[in-house]
């Protein structure tokens, strides 16, 4: 009697060795990918910190315009970067917006208060500019947009085109976005900075006052993009 065993084969170990392998690859893979994302957000995010201050900062060509405005704040670099455009001779007369103020409640205390307009015209006086070319805007501004809303409906009231608005730095670009969504495309606006200006683009974030503008103008430039959701009370 005789048998037919089959031949004893070993089993291949490959199948189960690539089997091993391929998991252990694809996972190496994805933490490699994982790993390259992480450092790209980080790369981007720190040139997105490192150069947002530099960003927020815009400046028209000078042209000549119908009227000069200074926007309340930062006395005196705006009133007197307006000056120094009016005796350019881009324009023959120089509004200046005004904030609210507590003057009203001061005054039931026998208080009386005097607004940052009236340092900017004097300013302007010193520096040269007419009296009768000055103009406070009435009524005060509580924000950005309520002060382009004033300006653009003035401008529309006397007929005039163009402006040439000078505020600080950090504000040149949310001015203009304001402007651009609410002005119109009739009428035109120059957007200048003082040189003068403080900020220090570069490292604002070694400063408090240029940390606060900057957070400051990025919520502001958030808010208008949205619609103006927010609004000063």
């Amino acid at each position: 009697m005789s048998f037919n065993v089959p031949p004893f084969h070993a089993p291949d170990p490959e199948p189960a060795a690539r089997s091993v392998r391929r998991p252990r690859t694809k996972r190496r893979r994805n933490r490699l990918i994982a790993l390259g994302l992480l450092v790209l957000l980080v790369v981007l995010g720190a040139f997105a910190f490192f150069g947002v201050g530099r960003w927020l900062v815009v400046e028209d060509p000078l042209a000549p315009a119908d009227a000069i405005v200074a926007l309340s704040g930062q006395l005196p670099e705006r009133a007197t970067e307006a000056a120094r455009i009016y005796d350019l001779g881009d324009a023959k007369q120089v509004w200046i917006t005004q904030q609210p103020t507590p003057a009203a409640e001061l005054a039931k205390l026998g208080v009386h208060f005097v607004g940052e307009d009236f340092y900017d015209e004097e300013v302007m006086i010193v520096l040269g500019v007419p009296v009768d070319t000055m103009r406070v805007l009435d009524p005060p501004a509580a924000n950005t947009e309520a002060e382009v809303d004033e300006i653009s409906g003035d401008m529309r009231a006397e007929g005039l085109t163009s402006v040439i608005i000078v505020t600080s730095k950090p504000h040149t670009r949310r001015v203009r976005a304001i402007w651009n969504r609410r002005a119109g495309p009739s009428l035109r606006a120059i957007v200048r900075y003082p040189d003068s200006d403080p900020y220090d683009a570069a490292h604002w974030w070694r400063h408090t006052r240029d940390a606060l503008d900057v957070v400051r103008e990025l919520l502001g430039l958030l808010n208008a993009w949205a619609g103006f959701p927010l609004r000063a009370r």
